[in-house]
């Protein structure tokens, strides 16, 4: 699901997180970021490992297929823009994404 999905680029985009970070980078709880790995976890797309500096915290990676399921999702995302956005030309489609993308950031700098 997104959310998921949302926990695999963040993973795929940055040095090795520990889950506390990738909460903190995705604005959810503590709570709901076990579930969330754990379910990951279970479907193989993420590992989890203490880490070398601080035993205390869990470090997660991608894994092959994580970062495989992440290239379909993303592909999947893009086909899914293109259609919903075919109906603008290229110049106003690009402001419209580039307008929500500022949205996005802002929110999650609230």
């Amino acid at each position: 699901d997104g959310h998921e999905l949302a926990v695999l680029v963040v993973l795929a985009d940055a040095e090795p997180l520990s889950q506390i970070e990738v909460a903190a980078r995705l604005g959810v709880d503590r709570t709901t970021m076990v579930v969330l790995i754990d379910t990951l976890e279970e479907r193989g797309l993420v590992r989890r490992r203490r880490s070398e500096h601080d035993r205390r915290k869990n470090i997660v990676e991608l894994t092959e297929e994580g970062a495989e399921c992440l290239r379909r999702g993303e592909e999947a995302r893009r086909t899914v823009e293109r259609h919903f956005l075919a109906p603008l030309d290229e110049k106003t489609a690009a402001t419209l994404v580039h307008a929500l993308r500022l949205l996005v950031a802002e929110g999650a700098d609230d």
